[in-house]
């Protein structure tokens, strides 16, 4: 609820200690923007072009590429908005659009991180009938459900955080508006929002990690009984990038959203933030491309078919 006198206002202020780099930083920070949503788009991309793609782990794949997207877009544009103005005002209910937003993809995409995992489940531990489980109903259905759980997710949080009080003028030692920073603002009592927002971030958390962790150890024991080295290595190069990945993204989130606020600890929550807002949508690109051999394979037929084209070309002017 806000207060009767003004709407208030909150001033995100980033990163100070980039002004003094300002031009750099936003060089930087653009160049990754861009690598970003070009690598994902990439993926995405080719996942729907190259028939040896049309596979559910690319289905989801690409949704999670779509994701990584949406996801950085809703923080990174704001802190490149902040280098060049040193500080950004916001209204309460931009704030909260914001906030919904994030945690929307963010939610989204662990429930998705969850179904990429029992996707490599079935195709590792019951190969043959891996067609019949996994096809494209219950793709969609998979896919559509984390997408709709997601979509509900934020709605409880930000219902209690939009009845918190703040004053006219609030300052946010952060480059988005985040949970956290933004709740230690209110001038009234944050017990109920602070609990919401801790609970709900759990349940999303804990229920998609169970069942990542339940799939990654059937994946084991399944991959650790199969008699010969080259085919515990073939069964395991086919989730290794799925892996990783989740080792990324579960690493920096539980440190950031699970591990007890202090004034001390937000100046890190900031910097891993960041690593989150950014790590893992550059990794993702990089990831399926130089350690799936399906993608490096894609990506060298687009390749090969544009020098293709440049030959043809030049041989019609010349």
């Amino acid at each position: 609820m806000m207060n009767d006198t003004s709407a208030p206002r909150f001033m995100l202020l980033g990163f100070p200690e980039l002004q003094e780099f300002q031009l750099f930083s936003f060089v930087i920070f653009l160049s990754i923007y861009l690598f970003i949503l070009l690598g994902n788009a990439l993926i995405i991309v080719l996942s729907h072009i190259d028939v040896s793609l049309r596979l559910p782990m690319y289905f989801f794949l690409s949704h999670f590429s779509f994701l990584e997207m949406c996801y950085t877009s809703v923080t990174l544009p704001q802190l490149l908005g902040n280098l060049l103005r040193a500080s950004c005002a916001l209204s309460f209910w931009t704030c909260l659009t914001q906030m919904y937003f994030f945690f929307f993809f963010g939610s989204t995409e662990f429930l998705l991180l969850a179904a990429m995992a029992y996707d490599r489940y079935l195709a590792i531990c019951h190969p043959l009938q891996y067609p019949v489980l996994m096809d494209s109903h219950a793709c969609v259905c998979l896919t559509l459900g984390s997408w709709l759980t997601g979509f509900l997710t934020p709605f409880l949080p930000i219902a209690f955080i939009s009845q918190l009080t703040f004053n006219s003028s609030n300052q946010i030692n952060h480059f988005f508006c985040d949970t956290g920073p933004l709740i230690k603002l209110s001038t009234g009592n944050t017990f109920m929002a602070d609990t919401m927002v801790f609970l709900v971030s759990a349940v999303i958390v804990l229920i998609s990690f169970l069942l990542t962790l339940t799939s990654y150890a059937l994946i084991v024991s399944t991959i650790c009984h199969i008699p010969s080295v080259s085919g515990r290595r073939k069964a395991f190069s086919t989730c290794s990038s799925h892996l990783m990945v989740v080792t990324i993204f579960y690493g920096t989130v539980i440190f950031t959203y699970l591990c007890p606020h202090s004034d001390q600890t937000f100046e890190m929550d900031k910097i891993v933030s960041l690593l989150y807002a950014v790590v893992t949508p550059v990794l993702n690109p990089i990831i399926y491309t130089l350690r799936n051999k399906d993608v490096k394979r894609a990506v060298e037929k687009v390749l090969n078919h544009v020098k293709q084209r440049e030959k043809v070309i030049t041989a019609r002017l010349s």
